[in-house]
């Protein structure tokens, strides 16, 4: 069988904000499947320690009188999240993520704010197998025109997410965008052994960094960067 028929894990945090380097957890869900059938997920809420933006609230939902009266200790968590999710990678089972750069930053950014071992020591390597269904979608249909945001995304492919900026919901709808990308283009993507692929994601990821931070400077910004790496800053 591809790996599409096969078990993956979606992969999805909220957080305080859009920054990975500083902002915090407020929840995260693992969701294990066989393809695109959903068999069981994995959910936590945190006190992430720092008052939670209203801007933040807007999108997910979660206020600072939630997180703090139901949510866990972040540090207890965010070692229980990265354990889940190392365990998986260490079987060899696909992390699937929406812009993985992000929420796997972010989770190894909080690990290091507490102390705790980040994911590349747990794994004794890379970050790996990992599939983003933002980078994929990006590649094999470069010049669609329109927003790349989950929502979208998940319409293209004809993927329903039932509840956007929730942590499992969106978990599994990247699992089902990347099953549904594998269907549509098999030579790009369906048929291509894991590690090939990831190895694709890479380059595909800095190619498409290196294009925005080209065409930021020539217009609107002559200093910005766009860190081209990938799956993990």
């Amino acid at each position: 069988m591809s790996w599409w028929q096969q078990p993956l894990v979606g992969f999805d945090l909220e957080t305080t904000g859009t920054d990975p380097a500083v902002d915090r957890i407020v929840t995260a869900a693992l969701v294990d499947t066989v393809g695109a059938r959903r068999l069981s997920a994995t959910g936590w809420l945190l006190d992430p320690g720092v008052p939670i933006p209203a801007e933040a609230t807007a999108i997910h939902g979660i206020g600072d009188d939630v997180a703090r009266g139901k949510g866990r200790p972040a540090k207890e968590a965010v070692d229980e999240i990265a354990a889940a999710l190392c365990e998986r990678l260490a079987a060899g089972r696909p992390v699937v993520a929406f812009n993985a750069p992000f929420d796997l930053s972010l989770l190894d950014a909080e690990l290091h704010r507490h102390g705790l071992a980040p994911l590349a020591e747990r794994l004794d390597g890379p970050v790996a197998p990992v599939l983003d269904a933002l980078v994929i979608d990006r590649a094999v249909d470069k010049y669609r025109k329109g927003s790349r945001t989950l929502q979208r995304v998940c319409e293209v492919y004809g993927v329903e997410l039932t509840d956007a900026h929730e942590a499992g919901s969106d978990a599994l709808a990247a699992v089902r965008v990347a099953v549904a990308l594998a269907e549509r283009y098999p030579a790009e993507v369906g048929a291509v052994p894991l590690a090939d692929l990831h190895a694709r994601q890479i380059g595909w990821y800095r190619g498409w960094a290196e294009g925005l931070q080209a065409w930021l400077r020539r217009g609107k910004d002559p200093q910005a960067v766009i860190d081209p790496r990938w799956p993990l800053r």
